[in-house]
């Protein structure tokens, strides 16, 4: 009893992963081996048994070689580091055949997604025993947020395109997609330059803009020589830039929405994606507020990384008509310098009343 349990839980554990289907050749393949089946039985001629016999046993070969090819297969997915929401990248998968003597054909892989098959368009011909190979494919995910990849599902016609025989092996891979980063237009761009025109602390450092042009001296840093002076004056001369570590902008982003506004909500958190790598682009120490969560402003990717990821995975919560704390905080850090952007899903009346004490609000329904 014991054993007989045994073999029907391997049985069903094998069943959930593997499947086999007949092709329409397959179909008129069996049609005709069951009709020389019963022509045989009727007739009783050796030649009709013999034929059946071929038929059959060309069933048996279909379905061990078949086998054959979607056994002793590892295989590892490689995944861009950044993944943005309907941006095109590219992904791969590495696959090794570990049998010693026999090799795979005709494969077709696929990632499985929410129990679903997603095509890739990935086709392996042939993989020789002990050999591996690298078939990159490209991806695009529609939304942003957590993108679960549950497993790879492997497809083979081989040898006679009787059958599509099919295996899945889990494979999880959890990719968190950014917000969609889009060109800002360029009203919007003009205002922002206005608004952080004051941002940048004139003075000798590490910035992009010219301060001054003096003469070369021991020590600085070939990089900093501005050839075209020097060219022309017969001298080296080189170029100092202004500091901007005095550059610091807070994006302030209202989770708090009524349930209609769920398009607007996508929308703002883009426009807040979208302006975090524009100023970071500028070289801007960027800090966020999406909600509860805060984050100081800093320079650097990594930060970079921080603000879309917390992007990514926020959510959208039920209008209440309180205010989180760092929203209150927002005038005192527009009065520090800092330039302060509040994006708005909808007029919410209770940070319509901070409109005065950041740099800029906009709304994510308004063409900015």
């Amino acid at each position: 009893m014991a054993l007989f349990v045994r073999l029907r839980e391997f049985f069903r554990w094998f069943y959930r992963y593997r499947s086999i289907q007949l092709t329409s050749e397959g179909t008129r393949y069996v049609l005709l081996t069951l009709a020389v089946g019963v022509a045989a039985i009727n007739t009783g001629n050796n030649l009709l048994y013999l034929l059946l016999a071929m038929l059959l046993s060309l069933i048996v070969m279909s379905g061990l070689l078949s086998e054959q090819c979607l056994k002793q297969l590892e295989i590892r997915r490689i995944l861009p580091e950044q993944v943005f929401a309907n941006q095109p990248t590219i992904a791969a998968l590495a696959i090794a055949n570990r049998k010693p003597r026999l090799p795979t054909f005709s494969m077709k892989m696929m990632d499985v997604v929410d129990g679903k098959a997603v095509d890739r368009g990935i086709h392996l011909l042939h993989l020789g025993p002990r050999a591996s190979t690298f078939q990159s494919y490209p991806l695009l995910i529609p939304r942003r947020g957590l993108y679960a990849i549950e497993g790879i599902k492997l497809q083979t016609r081989f040898p006679f395109g009787l059958f599509v025989k099919a295996a899945t092996f889990p494979l999880p891979s959890d990719i968190v997609v950014f917000p969609e980063v889009k060109p800002l237009p360029g009203d919007l761009v003009t205002e922002l330059t206005a608004l952080g025109h004051e941002q940048a602390a004139f003075r000798r450092g590490m910035g992009a803009s010219l301060y001054n042009l003096r003469g070369y001296q021991a020590g600085d840093d070939s990089r900093a020589i501005h050839w075209k002076t020097s060219a022309r004056q017969g001298r080296l001369v080189v170029k100092e830039t202004e500091a901007e570590d005095q550059r610091r902008v807070t994006i302030a982003l209202s989770t708090a929405v009524p349930d209609a506004d769920r398009h607007d909500f996508e929308e703002a958190v883009s426009l807040a994606a979208s302006l975090a790598v524009y100023f970071h682009e500028r070289h801007y120490a960027v800090g966020l507020l999406a909600g509860e969560t805060v984050l100081e402003p800093a320079l650097g990717m990594e930060r970079l990384h921080a603000i879309l990821r917390t992007l990514a995975l926020c959510r959208r919560t039920l209008a209440s008509g309180s205010v989180p704390p760092g929203f209150q905080h927002l005038g005192n850090r527009t009065d520090q310098g800092e330039l302060t952007l509040l994006i708005l899903t909808w007029p919410d009346p209770a940070l319509l009343e901070y409109r005065r004490a950041v740099s800029g609000v906009f709304q994510a329904s308004e063409p900015a």
